[in-house]
């Protein structure tokens, strides 16, 4: 059995389709703006009712934008590209300046303790004519950090037979913190007898790490001669050092009982090469050339003696 419908219902009806249409179609559309390009995770959900809005899906378009461009809206600070710190650096001020550099009412004290060293520099062997030969060069010293006693000494031995050999004994007065000033007496064994001259001189350490002596003597007979000495460490390794030397002998008179003369007398240049198998002990290699200069190389003519020699050593390093 067929049911008729009226002209009322059927207008309701067809209403009820057109509202529920727009509806759907609506609802589609907030779900299409409510989906952004894929931006940042971000903790701004405002979006998320951009469907539920009354506003027009536009503005919840513009509103995404808002988020993903603006980091600093969300406490991520500045944007990368800026140079500016997050936090700001205070400026430096006068009060900032003094508590960094006060100013010292006293100065470097320097300890009262008595301390000792002793050091063989130089203890080395080579080949000479005839048989073999040694030499030796060492220093000890015994004080404060401002006044100490000194000792030097070195010699060399030729064929069994010792050629020459000093001994030096200083008051040493520190004036820097890398020199020291000497006053003292040193006492010659050989060559030619023995012989004592009142010495004064100066040590330390000079521009550019070079150790430095220079010491002038005054003998018997108004002799004067003086002797400047400088040497270098170079570290090639922590271990493995090269040590190059130099020194200068000059004498102001004649003397043909010790076979030398006034003006230069001997120069000698060096370089050994050391391991240090700790700090205190290093055997070592070098070459040395050693030359008789002016007066002095006319006498060892004279006695048949060479005037320059070159050799090779072989020695070790040693200090307590």
């Amino acid at each position: 059995m067929s049911r008729v419908i009226g002209p009322v219902t059927a207008l309701t009806f067809a209403l009820g389709l057109v509202l529920h249409g727009t509806a759907v179609a609506q609802n589609h559309r907030g779900h299409a703006a409510s989906t952004p390009t894929p931006t940042p995770v971000t903790h701004d959900h405002a979006h998320h009712a951009a469907p539920l809005a009354s506003k027009p899906a536009k503005k919840a378009t513009v509103k995404t934008a808002t988020r993903v461009d603006d980091h600093s809206a969300m406490g991520h600070g500045a944007p990368a590209s800026s140079s500016e710190p997050i936090t700001p650096i205070p400026v430096v001020t006068d009060a900032d300046r003094s508590a960094a550099f006060p100013v010292l009412h006293r100065g470097m004290q320097h300890g009262q303790q008595i301390n000792s060293y002793v050091a063989v520099n130089r203890l080395e062997a080579w080949a000479a004519k005839p048989g073999s030969a040694q030499a030796w060069e060492g220093h000890a010293w015994i004080g404060s950090d401002l006044n100490r006693v000194w000792l030097r000494t070195e010699g060399e031995r030729t064929g069994g037979t010792t050629e020459a050999a000093d001994l030096e004994v200083f008051y040493g007065r520190s004036v820097s913190p890398w020199w020291d000033l000497l006053a003292g007496i040193k006492h010659d064994f050989q060559p030619g007898g023995s012989q004592t001259w009142a010495a004064f001189g100066v040590q330390g350490l000079a521009p550019m790490k070079f150790d430095v002596s220079a010491t002038a003597y005054v003998g018997d007979s108004g002799q004067t001669a003086a002797n400047l000495e400088a040497e270098y460490e170079l570290l090639l390794t922590n271990r493995l050092i090269l040590q190059p030397l130099v020194g200068i002998t000059v004498f102001g008179k004649d003397d043909p009982q010790r076979r030398v003369g006034s003006g230069f007398s001997s120069v000698e240049a060096g370089a050994r090469l050391r391991y240090e198998i700790n700090r205190r002990f290093a055997p070592y290699v070098g070459v040395v050339h050693e030359r008789f200069l002016g007066t002095t190389a006319d006498l060892r003519r004279a006695d048949g003696e060479d005037t320059r020699d070159t050799r090779l050593v072989a020695g070790v390093r040693i200090w307590f």
